[in-house]
């Protein structure tokens, strides 16, 4: 595409790309952006070097005026998306790329690679830790990934509400906090169960986890109790039926006079297995598998498309799609997320050309005062001029998340499938 539009003189048009969703994956009634900082971080390190061109004039991938033009290659447009960590429905703009066509059209599938995986971790994530509710989930999927989505995927699952993860690149990298527990190959280790947790203790202390089902679990139980005492941190469940078997241990450890010991149930969770726990003692969850491949809607399904080009007098005109099934919606957008007056969103209104009409002027207060905008802007500015100004602390993302959920109304957090928690309107030009 580059090649023959540089040829035909077209490569240079102004032009509009936009990432989005045609819906939500698996019957799920929100998604949760994720990986917008990975991808600036990544739009900032794009350089076609040595290596790459002279990979694509051996094999004659692409002519020469394009492998020069690619050699001094360098984003200068615009970039504006939903901030890390937000809500979005579909034809939520999540994206939007403003550059010449040239520039844009080779972002495809850098833009995509990172959003659809970052983003199908963060909702699932999100699921994850709306069923734990205040019971704190941690990240356990890297053996279960490729290397380097095992990272990503840490990081994402910390912005929509995981406490820690066992990735300690992740930590290095992202400041992703970290923690772990023994496997069952270091008890195996030792002659006896005893030396083993003797190890682990005079080790790390008393305030360790220890895995008990490696044999039998009562006897695994009593057994750190009378290693470590009543400050034993923690015990970890790996099998069995973790519903009966939590309330079984919990009341071991209190019998013995470890009330302050914690459980920790691991096991192949996910949302539903975790919602599923709601009634038993269990302290946190570790998640694995399912986590890091969706549980079940391993992308997020969204699209890079174009939306608007310049036409001959510099005119930004809107272009769409009109495939079966895959229509898209033509024309810069503009979004925001209505709200009522006790805060709680309403639908994603999407303006077409110009921004939607903004209902926030109208101001309403509750019986306490307390004052409540109608309308919230979604799209901040990522990139200007080809520089990046939107990067944030994952920190900032991770509140993001917590205030964009916390407005969603409560069928959004429904586990079961169903229809989007709210509806997406669009404001076309008149």
């Amino acid at each position: 595409m580059l090649q023959a539009a540089l040829a035909r003189g077209t490569a240079g048009r102004r032009s509009v790309f936009e990432v989005f969703a045609r819906r939500l994956p698996g019957g799920r009634r929100y998604g949760v952006v994720g990986g917008t900082g990975r991808l600036l971080d990544a739009l900032e390190a794009f350089r076609f070097d040595d290596d790459a061109l002279g990979h694509l004039e051996r094999h004659a991938v692409v002519d020469g005026p394009t492998l020069q033009w690619l050699s001094g290659y360098r984003f200068t447009g615009d970039v504006w998306g939903y901030g890390e960590g937000e809500a979005y429905f579909p034809n939520s703009p999540l994206l939007i790329v403003e550059a010449s066509f040239a520039e844009a059209v080779v972002l495809e599938t850098l833009a995509l690679s990172v959003l659809n995986f970052d983003s199908a971790i963060a909702t699932a994530a999100s699921r994850m830790t709306t069923a734990a509710g205040d019971r704190p989930c941690i990240e356990m999927g890297s053996r279960r990934t490729h290397e380097r989505a095992a990272v990503a995927a840490a990081r994402s699952a910390y912005i929509a509400g995981f406490s820690t993860t066992s990735n300690l690149e992740a930590g290095r990298t992202y400041g992703v906090p970290t923690t772990g527990t023994s496997a069952h190959s270091f008890t195996l280790l030792h002659d006896t169960e005893r030396d083993a947790f003797t190890a682990q203790i005079d080790s790390l202390g008393k305030g360790t986890t220890l895995l008990v089902d490696t044999y039998d679990v009562e006897e695994a139980v009593r057994l750190g109790v009378e290693i470590a005492g009543p400050e034993l941190g923690a015990v970890r469940l790996d099998s069995g039926d973790l519903l009966p078997q939590a309330k079984e241990v919990r009341a071991l450890l209190d019998s013995l006079g470890a009330r302050d010991t914690r459980i920790v149930v691991t096991s192949d969770l996910d949302e539903h297995a975790i919602a599923a726990l709601a009634a038993a003692p269990v302290d946190a969850y570790g998640v694995g598998t399912q986590l890091v491949t969706g549980a079940g809607s391993p992308t997020a399904g969204m699209v890079y498309k174009l939306v608007a080009r310049s036409d001959g007098d510099g005119t930004l005109a809107p272009v769409e799609k009109k495939s079966a099934g895959k229509v898209s919606h033509g024309g810069r957008k503009y979004a925001l997320r209505r709200r009522n007056a006790r805060g709680i969103a309403e639908a994603e209104v999407i303006g077409v050309g110009h921004e939607p009409a903004d209902a926030s002027a109208e101001v309403r207060s509750s019986a306490e005062g307390a004052e409540f905008l109608a309308d919230r802007p979604l799209l901040v500015p990522l990139v200007r001029d080809g520089e990046i100004v939107g990067r944030e602390p994952l920190a900032v993302a991770r509140e993001r998340h917590d205030r964009a959920r916390a407005e969603l109304p409560r069928t959004a957090l429904k586990l079961s499938r169903g229809e989007p928690a709210i509806p997406t309107r669009w404001e076309d030009p008149l």
